[in-house]
C-alpha cells in the first residue's frame, strides 16, 4: 500500500481500519526508519496529495524528533544524528520546499519540523546554512512563503538556545521580524506571524535591547502593532509587551508613560483577548517590583542587580480607577466554571499585586468604590465591591487594615447569609476566607476574632457550607483560615466547645448529593484536616471518634464493586482524601502521649485498609497511603515492625515506580520514617532496600528531583543500622563521591538549577553525616578512614564555590563535627591540613542564622577534642 493512504487510514472513523494503518506505520518506521521519515517528508512536501494526509506525516515526523520525556528525548536525538547525511539532506529540502505550500497546514507542520531539527542540530555545528536559506525567503514577493518562514523564524527561537546563534545571525533574524511587523507590510497574515515570531525572538535579543536606538525602534514597532485593525495582531503585540516587562524590566522607564496609555485604551475599549494581555502586562510589572523588593527588603545599594523603578507606585492613581473599572464587567455564572478567566477575574488579580507591590497606598484608592458600590441594588455592583476588599487583604499592614475590617465584618457576614444573589455570597465568603488568612492568628496584635463574635461567625460558615456548591467551597475555604489562626493558642482555643459541631457539618458536607461539583468534597476534607490539625488536647476525645468514621468510609470505598470508568475515578479520589484524613489524625493522636495509647488499637485494622488500598493500582491513591503509613510507623514505633512483611512488597513496588516519580519520591520519604521508627529492627529488609535505591540513583530515567531524598536515606538507613552499613559502604561510597564532585562545581546556569544543586549537596551531606553518626563508638569506625579525605575535599570546595544555602551551610559544618566526632584523633590531622575547614567553621561560627551557629559551636567542640586527642 502506498504511504498516502495508509496515512488516510490511519484517521479512519473505523477502528479496525485505523488500528491496521497505525500497525503498518510502525512496522515502517521499525525496519526501515530512513526511508520512512523521507517518505513521510516527501508526502508533506507534495502539493498533489490531500491535506490529511500531508498533515499526519508531518505529526510523525515531529514525533520521531521530539518526546517529553527528556530520557526519551535524548534518544531520538541521538537516533537522528546517527541518520545517514545524505538522507537527512533530503528530508530537510524538502521541508524548506514545504514552506512554499499553497496549503496552509502543511506550511505550518514543516515550520515546526525544521525548528526541531534545528534544535538538534545547531547545537552540533550542523546545518549552518539554513538561517540564510529562511532569509533569503523573506525577500520573497509571495505573502504565503514569507508569513510561512516568519512562523518558522518563531518556532526556531523557541527550540534553538541563543547561545548556538552568533549576534550577527540573531540581528539579521531579528530584523527580518520586525520588518515583517511593520505597518507597511502589506499582508495581514505576514504582520501576525511576525509579531509572534517576536515573541519568541525576545530572548535573543538581549544585546539589541542594551542599544538604545535598536530598543526603542523595536518598542516603537510592537506599540504601533497593538493599534493594528486585526484582533489576533494587537492581542500578540500586547503578548510581546507582556514578555518585554518581564525580560526587560530595567529597560522601561522612558516607555512607561506611552505603554499606559496604550493599555488604558484596550483595557477600557478593545475586545478581550485583547484586554486581558493589557491587563497582564501591569500584573507583570507587579511581579518583577514585588520580586526585586522581596530581595532587596527594599534597601537599594549599588551593587543590587535590577533597580525598583517604582512604576506601579507611580501609575497608582490612573492604574487602581482603572482596574476597579473591569470589577463590573463580570459574567453571569463565572462562579461555576472552574477554568473561567475573563476581564474582572484579571483585573482583580492585578488589584490583588498592586496591593503586595505597595502595601497601604492602595488602601485609600480602594475605600470610596467599596463604600460607593457596597450597597447598591445591583448585584453587579454589590460583588465588585467585595472583590475589591477581598483582592486588598494581602500586602497593606494590619494597622491599616484592622479597624476596616473591624467595621466590615458584620456586615460580610450578614451577605453570606442574606444577599439574594449567589454570585455575591461566593465573592463575600472568598473575602472573608482572605480576612481569616491575612488579619487572624496569633501574631495579630489587635484579634479581629473575639469571644464575642467567634460564635456568630462560626453560625454563619456552617449554615453557608449547606448553600449552592461554590458558596458552600468558599465557606469551607473560610473556616480552614479561621480553624489555621487559632494554631499557636496551646490549650484554650476558641473553638474547642464548637469542635464537635464544625466536625460534624464537615462530615455532612463530604456527604452531599453534589459534592462533586465546585471541588466541594476535597475542600471540606481539607478543612477537616485542617481542624483536627489545629485542635487542642481538650478535643481529643472527639477527634478520637473520627477514626472508627473515616476507617468505615475508607472500607465502603474498597468494597465497591463493578465501578464504571468514571465512578472509579470518583472512588479514587475519595480515597486518596480519605488516607489524607487518616493520615492527619495519625499525627495528631499518635503526638500525644494522653491519646497514643487509646490510637493504637485502632493500629491493626488501620494498616489493613492501607495495604488493601495499595492493591488498587492508582498513583495518587498510593501517594496519599504512602504518607499516611510514614505517620504510622511514626506513632507506633518499633512495634510498626509485625506489619513490615506485609507491607514490605507494596514499599518495594514505590521505589521501583520510575513514571510516577511522585511516588517513588514519597516511598524514599518513608524508607526515613521506618528506619527511625524502627532503627536496627530494618536491618532484615535492608539488602532489598538499598539494591532498589542504588538502582534508582543510576537509572537515567528517574526524575532528578528523587536523587537528593535518596541520598539522604542513606544517611537514615546508617543511622537506623549503624556498623551493620558495612556491607553497603563499597557501593554508596563511591556514588556519593561522584555526586559530591559533580555537584560542587555545579556551574547552575539559573536559580531553578542552583536551587537543585543546593538540594543535591544536602543530601549528600545528609548521607555522610548519617554514615558517620551511624558508625561512633563503633570498632569498624576505621573503615570510614579512607573516605575521609574526599569528604574534607568536598568541603573544601563547597565553601570555596560560595554559592550553597542556608541548608547546605548548616549540613556541612555539620558533617565537619561529625568527622571530628567519630574518627576523633585520626581526624584532628586531616582536618588541619584541610584548606578551608578553620576560615569555614569562623564564617558558620559569627553567622546571623542561629540554627547554622548552634551547628558550628558543637562543631568546634568536636574538632578541638579531636585535634587533642
Amino acid at each position: 500500500m502506498e504511504v498516502t493512504q495508509i496515512l488516510l487510514n490511519a484517521q479512519s472513523v473505523d477502528g479496525s481500519i485505523r488500528k491496521h494503518a497505525e500497525e503498518s506505520l510502525k512496522q515502517f518506521q521499525e525496519q526501515n526508519l530512513p526511508v520512512f521519515l523521507l517518505s513521510l517528508s516527501s508526502e508533506l512536501a507534495n502539493n498533489e496529495k490531500p491535506v490529511d494526509s500531508r498533515k499526519l506525516a508531518g505529526l510523525i515526523l515531529k514525533n520521531a524528533l521530539d518526546a517529553k520525556e527528556q530520557h526519551r528525548k535524548n534518544e531520538l536525538v541521538q537516533r537522528w544524528l546517527a541518520l545517514d547525511r545524505v538522507v537527512k539532506a533530503q528530508i530537510k529540502a524538502y521541508l524548506l520546499q514545504t514552506l512554499s505550500s499553497p496549503v496552509p497546514d502543511a506550511r505550518s507542520t514543516a515550520s515546526q519540523v525544521i525548528a526541531k531539527i534545528a534544535g538538534i542540530e545547531l547545537p552540533q555545528k550542523q546545518w549552518p546554512e539554513l538561517i540564510g536559506s529562511l532569509l533569503s525567503n523573506i525577500h520573497q514577493l509571495q505573502p504565503h512563503v514569507k508569513q510561512a518562514t516568519l512562523e518558522t523564524l518563531g518556532y526556531f527561537c523557541e527550540e534553538v538556545s541563543p547561545q548556538v546563534v552568533d549576534q550577527d545571525q540573531v540581528n539579521k533574524i531579528l530584523t527580518a521580524v520586525v520588518q515583517g511587523m511593520n505597518a507597511s507590510e502589506g499582508s495581514t497574515d505576514v504582520r501576525l506571524a511576525a509579531t509572534r515570531a517576536l515573541y519568541n525572538a525576545l530572548g535573543f535579543a538581549q544585546a539589541n535591547f542594551l542599544n538604545d536606538m535598536e530598543r526603542d525602534y523595536i518598542m516603537r514597532v510592537v506599540c504601533e502593532a497593538t493599534l493594528s485593525p486585526v484582533v489576533k495582531i494587537r492581542q500578540a503585540a500586547f503578548e510581546c509587551l507582556v514578555a518585554i516587562s518581564s525580560t526587560y524590566y530595567e529597560k522601561l522607564a522612558s516607555y512607561i508613560q506611552d505603554i499606559f496609555n496604550i493599555t488604558a485604551k484596550a483595557v477600557r475599549e478593545d475586545e478581550e483577548p485583547v484586554a486581558l494581555q493589557a491587563i497582564e502586562f501591569w500584573s507583570s510589572i507587579c511581579d518583577e517590583e514585588i520580586d526585586i523588593l522581596d530581595d532587596y527588603g527594599g534597601d537599594f545599594t549599588a551593587d543590587s542587580d535590577i533597580p525598583c523603578f517604582y512604576f506601579i507606585k507611580q501609575a497608582l492613581p490612573a492604574l487602581v480607577p482603572m482596574l476597579l473599572e473591569t470589577l463590573l464587567k463580570q459574567e453571569e455564572d463565572q462562579d461555576l466554571d472552574e477554568g473561567a478567566w475573563n476581564l474582572a477575574m484579571a483585573g482583580g488579580t492585578c488589584l490583588g499585586l498592586v496591593a503586595r507591590t505597595v502595601g497601604d497606598d492602595v488602601v485609600p484608592l480602594v475605600m470610596p468604590f467599596i463604600e460607593e458600590n457596597i450597597t447598591k441594588p445591583d448585584w453587579r455592583q454589590r460583588e465588585a465591591a467585595t472583590y475589591a476588599f477581598g483582592s486588598i487583604l494581602e500586602g497593606p499592614s494590619p494597622d491599616k487594615l484592622t479597624p476596616i475590617v473591624n467595621v466590615a465584618l458584620n456586615f460580610m457576614l450578614s451577605a453570606l447569609m442574606k444577599d439574594p444573589n449567589n454570585h455575591v455570597k461566593d465573592t463575600t465568603a472568598w473575602t472573608l476566607g482572605r480576612i481569616f488568612e491575612f488579619l487572624h492568628g496569633s501574631t495579630m496584635e489587635t484579634p479581629i476574632i473575639t469571644k464575642e463574635n467567634c460564635q456568630q461567625i462560626l453560625t454563619v460558615l456552617l449554615q453557608s457550607m449547606k448553600d449552592v456548591p461554590n458558596v458552600a467551597e468558599k465557606a469551607c475555604g473560610a473556616l480552614y483560615f479561621l480553624a489555621q489562626g487559632y494554631e499557636d493558642v496551646g490549650s484554650a482555643s476558641p473553638l474547642s466547645p464548637y469542635c464537635q459541631e464544625i466536625i460534624q457539618a464537615l462530615l455532612t458536607v463530604t456527604h452531599r448529593e453534589d459534592a462533586d461539583e465546585s471541588r466541594l468534597r476535597t475542600a471540606a476534607y481539607e478543612t477537616l484536616n485542617e481542624v483536627v490539625r489545629c485542635s487542642t488536647d481538650e478535643t481529643a476525645p472527639i477527634v478520637m471518634q473520627l477514626v472508627p468514621i473515616i476507617m468505615m468510609e475508607l472500607h465502603q470505598t474498597l468494597e465497591a464493586q463493578k465501578l464504571s470508568s468514571d465512578e472509579r475515578e470518583k472512588q479514587n479520589e475519595l480515597q486518596g482524601l480519605l488516607c489524607g484524613c487518616l493520615q492527619v489524625i495519625i499525627q495528631k493522636l499518635g503526638a500525644s502521649e494522653t491519646t497514643k495509647y487509646a490510637f493504637l488499637q485502632y493500629a491493626d485494622q488501620i494498616m489493613d485498609l492501607f495495604l488493601r488500598v495499595f492493591a488498587c493500582r492508582n498513583a495518587t491513591v498510593h501517594e496519599e497511603a504512602m504518607l499516611a503509613i510514614g505517620a504510622l510507623a511514626y506513632a507506633t514505633g518499633a512495634n510498626f515492625d509485625k506489619y513490615m512483611q506485609g507491607f514490605y512488597p507494596y514499599l518495594e513496588m514505590g521505589l521501583q515506580n520510575f513514571e510516577e516519580y511522585q511516588v517513588c519520591a514519597i516511598t524514599v520519604g518513608v524508607v526515613g520514617d521506618l528506619c527511625r521508627a524502627l532503627e536496627d529492627k530494618i536491618l532484615p529488609f535492608c539488602d532489598g532496600i538499598m539494591t532498589q535505591l542504588l538502582k534508582d540513583l543510576s537509572s537515567n530515567q528517574l526524575h532528578r528531583s528523587v536523587k537528593p531524598p535518596i541520598f539522604s536515606c542513606f544517611g537514615d538507613i546508617a543511622l537506623a543500622i549503624g556498623e551493620n552499613f558495612e556491607k553497603y559502604l563499597i557501593y554508596a561510597m563511591p556514588m556519593l563521591q561522584s555526586a559530591a564532585e559533580l555537584s560542587a562545581h555545579a556551574a547552575a546556569a539559573d536559580d531553578e538549577m542552583l536551587e537543585y544543586t543546593n538540594q543535591l549537596r544536602n543530601g549528600i551531606l545528609e548521607a555522610y553525616s548519617g554514615i558517620l553518626q551511624g558508625f561512633k563508638n563503633s570498632p569498624k569506625t576505621q573503615l570510614l578512614l579512607p573516605y575521609a579525605p574526599h569528604v574534607l575535599q568536598f568541603l573544601d570546595t563547597l565553601y570555596n564555590e560560595k554559592d550553597m544555602d542556608d541548608t547546605v551551610m548548616k549540613t556541612a559544618i555539620g558533617v565537619l563535627g561529625d568527622l571530628a566526632d567519630t574518627l576523633g584523633s585520626h581526624a584532628g590531622p586531616l582536618i588541619n591540613r584541610s584548606v578551608s575547614s578553620k576560615d569555614f567553621l569562623e564564617e558558620c561560627l559569627s553567622s546571623d542564622d542561629h540554627l547554622i551557629k548552634e551547628s558550628a559551636d558543637w562543631a568546634k567542640l568536636a574538632i578541638s577534642r579531636a585535634i587533642a586527642g
